[in-house]
């Protein structure tokens, strides 16, 4: 009689009949928890098994982005036959001190340029106008969004975006401007409360008076290192890095030794210089340098 046994912690399958089922389990060293099916069912398992052949599936892949923005990422994982295993490392919070954004809301119009760094930077700069005694149509300034997600943030709220770079880090959005004259121009640059100097050093050189306001903060979650240590215990196979502060957090709470039992994918060249600063080579980097970009970078890196 034939049996299929498959086991949910490796997602393996072996084919063998009652006789050989014990000696088919030993050299294949597999463990519970498992399912047993047995029966002439078996048979129909090339038929049906589309979900096996699915490019990621039965690799445990860890994702660390905040809460609220994993899902960008772990589904279309998990729609590619993945195991997303969720462990934010970072946690995304109002400015710990709202009153600089306020005061830039309260004199926008004197704005020649709003430049946003991040969907997040969107979002905390639409709910500070909320809160405001102002809205949209105090926005006079032209808009730049760092990358399509930033950019499909603002669009969202029917504003066109001005200005997009090619490459989506902050060189590239330095050199986007370079058609552009900022001599006595004001620009304001809502973002996190820790980011690379690069946009607002460079383009102040080029004459503009550049106003960087925190809108947000991101913080390290309670517990990290416990949780860590338990996403660990189920042996990934990948580790996905969005930022540079996700891989600063996460080698703070779990150490560098837990990523050279891992695969590193990194979305971008300022995330993998990050690790590289820990001696960690990323496996594979996102190109383009988004959410979509990792997911197939992911894909591609499959036999």
């Amino acid at each position: 009689m034939a049996v299929r046994w498959a086991t949910r912690s490796d997602q393996e399958t072996i084919v063998g009949t009652l006789a050989d089922l014990a000696q088919r389990l030993a050299d294949a060293g597999l463990k519970p928890p498992a399912t047993i099916v047995i029966g002439e069912v078996v048979a129909l398992r090339d038929k049906f098994n589309w979900y096996e052949r699915l490019p990621l599936f039965g690799q445990r892949i860890v994702v660390t982005r905040d809460r609220s923005q994993a899902g960008d990422l772990a589904d279309p994982l998990e729609s590619l036959g993945a195991e997303a295993l969720l462990l934010p490392v970072i946690e995304i919070r109002e400015a710990a001190d709202p009153q600089p954004l306020q005061n830039a809301i309260a004199r926008l119009e004197s704005y020649d340029w709003l430049i946003f760094t991040s969907a997040n930077g969107v979002r905390y700069f639409v709910d500070a106008l909320d809160k405001s005694a102002r809205d949209l149509r105090s926005l006079t300034s032209r808009v730049c969004a760092i990358g399509p997600a930033t950019k499909a943030a603002v669009e969202a709220l029917h504003i066109k975006v001005d200005l997009m770079p090619k490459e989506y880090v902050a060189e590239s959005l330095v050199e986007a401007f370079a058609g552009e004259n900022l001599e006595s121009s004001r620009i304001l640059l809502p973002r996190a409360a820790v980011a690379r100097d690069l946009v607002p050093r460079e383009l102040g050189r080029r004459g503009a008076t550049v106003d960087v306001v925190e809108a947000y903060q991101t913080v390290v979650p309670a517990d990290l290192a416990e949780r860590a240590r338990g996403i660990l215990d189920r042996k990934p196979h990948w580790i996905t890095f969005t930022s540079s502060s996700t891989v600063t957090n996460f080698i703070a709470a779990a150490g560098t030794e837990a990523l050279h039992r891992m695969k590193i994918a990194s979305i971008g060249p300022i995330t993998s210089a990050t690790l590289r600063e820990h001696r960690i080579e990323p496996t594979v980097e996102a190109q383009p340098h988004t959410v979509g970009g990792l997911v197939d970078a992911l894909t591609r890196s499959r036999p």
